[in-house]
């Protein structure tokens, strides 16, 4: 039999094959020994961050010392980050998009956050009369379409109505969904306050939520107003006679709360708000899953707004950060 032998030129092609392999192994044994290794360091999220809102300064804007344009410029120089508007103050400018565009322009250019808008005198939405529900669910959709361009999260609404507990907290459940159901497009949430009246009662608005079992349904918990029933029910500034627990009302409504206001209304020498415990709703607020804004809002008149309004930053902030 003929001896086997292998053409010259596959013989060299083997051999360059074995060079190439040996040193690739010599490069990735290099490369292990030399390469130190690298951790990558995860930024850690801002569970707190902080709004103005806007009725802090409501003297000052029904004055017309100040316009509400302005408002942004004002809370970007005192720190914050965010602001929470009051419809009140541009009522007939929910679908001038001439004006929206200034405040985007305006939030933009300072790099300022437009959390949300507050909604009032456009309705109640517990009322038992059809036409009147209906007609106040449409009055809001204005401010949500608003709240979109302007690029905010969510618009807070009241819970006022007319009956018994039970049957203002079905009307308000019916408004409150279908409000949800004209939000989901634009992805805006409907948060109820405790803003008085059954709204007040923790147990009660908490059951509202519940009953509407819409994501985009919320509340917007707020330190001091749990004033169920005045002395005078007509008059706003009338003293309160039935107040409801404001550290239980917060602890039952920070489960759906889309955002915070931390109400103020008079401090003492120490920096402390006197007719509010603020390092218990701190605690509340840390053994929540609750992240996002805390809006500020200054209502005393013991002192100009600007002082209270960053003594009431700071004492919060004192307590979360």
């Amino acid at each position: 039999m003929a001896p086997f032998f292998l053409p010259l030129s596959l013989i060299l092609l083997m051999r360059i094959l074995v060079f190439v392999l040996l040193l690739s192994m010599i490069v990735l044994s290099c490369k292990e020994a030399t390469t130190p290794d690298i951790k990558i360091e995860e930024t850690p999220t801002q569970r707190f961050r902080y709004s103005l809102a806007q009725w802090s300064l409501n003297k000052e804007l029904f004055a017309g010392d100040i316009q509400v344009v302005d408002f942004i410029d004002s809370a970007a120089v005192w720190g914050f980050e965010g602001v929470e508007y009051v419809n009140g103050f541009f009522k007939d400018k929910a679908t001038d998009t001439l004006f929206l565009k200034s405040l985007n322009d305006r939030a933009k250019s300072l790099g300022m956050t437009q959390v949300l808008i507050m909604i009032d005198g456009e309705g109640d939405l517990g009322v038992q009369d059809e036409t009147r529900r209906k007609e106040a669910v449409t009055n809001h959709f204005k401010w949500i379409d608003a709240a979109h361009y302007l690029g905010c999260g969510a618009i807070r609404v009241n819970a006022f109505g007319e009956g018994s507990p039970e049957m203002v907290a079905a009307a308000m459940a019916k408004s409150i969904k279908e409000l949800c159901n004209y939000a989901e497009s634009k992805h805006i949430k409907i948060l109820i306050e405790n803003h008085g009246w059954y709204s007040s009662d923790g147990k009660w608005l908490a059951s509202v939520i519940q009953q509407v079992g819409h994501p985009l349904a919320g509340t917007l918990p707020d330190f001091g107003n749990f004033c169920i029933e005045k002395q005078d029910p007509q008059i706003w500034s009338s003293p309160c006679i039935n107040n409801y627990d404001p550290y239980q009302g917060v602890s039952e409504l920070i489960p759906y709360a889309g955002g915070l206001s931390a109400k103020s209304y008079h401090f003492g020498a120490d920096g402390k708000e006197t007719t509010l415990d603020y390092e218990k709703f701190a605690k509340i607020i840390q053994e929540s899953t609750f992240s996002g804004f805390i809006g500020i809002e200054y209502e005393g008149d013991s002192i100009p707004a600007p002082r209270g309004i960053a003594l009431t930053k700071k004492l919060i902030e004192s307590y979360l950060e």
